[in-house]
């Protein structure tokens, strides 16, 4: 229930746990989403929409429900700190519901300047609907601190003496995630730049959109989104086929409905198009996307393969599999097979193979801030071990004078830069690394630093994209 005269108070109720209680509160949706994140591994920019889809919030509080629930997701880390300070045990040692309340009531208080008796009293009412009085009670004393001290905050961070930390709490990143990150900006010569990226990891992602070749043209698709969305417009900076919205929903438009156009990051976009133009030795007939899921790139492919190409997809689980299927379904001609990348094929048959192996994710933390307090830094060894399987697989499914694509959405060095180290000093086959940001430069609309190359390292606060990485690797 939200305060009277503020964002969140549309009644609804529903029962959870034997209790009636007003469910499409602005601030209960935030916790139950952050909750689901906490507990069930969600991920905030899918569990979201789906609650709001069930909820009857008006325009303007499911406005106020998203910039709370992603924003406190993204400082939650920041959050978490503070309220340590408030509490003489283990902040670990509450119960989740407890942590997730105590992150939406501090971001009201410390950076959306809702009043403190409006906020504390606001996500104690949503609390209702989660958890127990003694568990509230102690949400209602640690909020109330927190809004006493609320000047202090900021000065007490910049007095953590290690620097590391100081920027793992300013920031709301792990410190291995931190350091991992700060490695990478230095193995691309872009040291000094570790809390540029920082910040950016904590600006929310712009909705992009590709228009998909042969589909509809970026022209088309802009006055479509104009016209139905009533919104601004930007053309693409790095990607040709990329069209960047001020807001809006760009599942209302039609060419996104009929899987014409779909939302896309432009660093995915450029991944794509790089492979698709790079240039091979004689002519082609098949191109395979190894780890497809969930299709965006490959969609991409297909409407981009020559006329007669043939286009395979391989994802490794039905689920994701289904997928690509509806990601192509505009093309209806795109085979997708489920399987172990590691096992597919018996021949080397095709023409340019496209690896967006599974990682970390670490490049995407601004659209699923969840990732980075997930441990995934110490699980860069086992990834590498896959990422090596599934690349040395494609460079054996890949005929003489071919290309394969090794990309994915990390900018970790165990997972990028020593991946293809590991992978062209143990093959029997000549492999040699291809100039991608060559091609990148001729492909990007506007001039960009795509750095010296060869392998293409885009950023989000140079690119304005996911931290994508893609080497290019001619087999002979």
């Amino acid at each position: 229930m939200g305060a009277r005269g503020t964002p969140g108070s549309t009644a609804a109720f529903h029962l959870h746990r034997g209790k009636l209680v007003r469910g499409d509160d602005a601030r209960t949706i935030a916790a139950e989403v952050l909750l689901a994140c906490e507990v069930d591994g969600a991920y905030a920019n899918l569990a979201l929409p789906a609650r709001l889809s069930r909820s009857s919030l008006s325009a303007r509080d499911r406005a106020f429900a998203t910039k709370l629930t992603y924003e406190a997701q993204r400082l939650a880390g920041y959050y978490d700190w503070i309220a340590q300070q408030c509490l003489n045990r283990r902040l670990g040692d509450v119960d989740p519901e407890v942590r997730v309340l105590l992150r939406i009531g501090a971001h009201q208080l410390l950076a959306m300047r809702v009043p403190a008796h409006a906020a504390v009293s606001a996500t104690i009412d949503a609390g209702r609907a989660l958890t127990h009085r003694g568990a509230l009670g102690l949400v209602n004393a640690v909020l109330r601190r927190i809004a006493r001290e609320a000047d202090r905050w900021e000065d007490r961070v910049n007095a953590i003496d290690d620097p590391w930390q100081r920027r793992a709490v300013r920031t709301s990143h792990p410190r291995d995630v931190v350091r991992a990150l700060d490695s990478a900006l230095r193995a691309h010569g872009r040291a000094g730049e570790i809390d540029a990226l920082l910040d950016a990891n904590n600006a929310a992602p712009w909705v992009q959109l590709v228009a998909r070749p042969g589909l509809v043209t970026p022209d088309e698709l802009a006055d479509e989104a104009e016209d139905v969305l009533d919104v601004s417009v930007a053309y693409g900076q790095l990607s040709p086929w990329s069209l960047t919205l001020s807001g809006g929903d760009p599942a209302r438009l039609p060419s996104v409905s009929s899987g014409a156009a779909a939302i896309e990051d432009e660093g995915s976009q450029l991944v794509a198009g790089i492979l698709a133009s790079a240039p091979v030795d004689g002519e082609e007939s098949a191109w395979l996307d190894l780890c497809a899921g969930p299709g965006g790139k490959t969609a991409l492919l297909r409407a981009l393969a020559p006329a007669g190409v043939r286009l395979v997809a391989n994802e490794v689980t039905a689920h994701r599999a289904r997928l690509v299927e509806d990601s192509t379904r505009a093309f209806g001609d795109v085979e997708v097979h489920t399987g172990d990348g590691r096992t597919f094929g018996d021949a080397a048959v095709y023409d340019r193979v496209l690896v967006d192996a599974p990682c970390t994710g670490l490049g995407s933390l601004r659209r699923r801030p969840e990732a980075r307090f997930r441990g995934r830094v110490a699980q860069v060894p086992e990834l590498a071990n896959l990422q090596v399987g599934l690349l040395t697989r494609a460079l054996d499914l890949t005929r003489p004078g071919g290309i394969v694509g090794y990309a994915t959405c990390s900018p970790h060095v165990g997972e990028t830069l020593k991946v293809i180290e590991r992978v062209m000093a143990d093959s029997a086959r000549r492999i040699e690394p291809v100039d991608a940001v060559a091609i990148a430069r001729k492909l990007a609309p506007h001039e960009a630093d795509f750095g010296q190359g060869p392998y293409v390292q885009l950023w989000p606060h140079r690119h304005g994209t996911d931290a994508m990485f893609l080497a290019l690797l001619r087999v002979s």
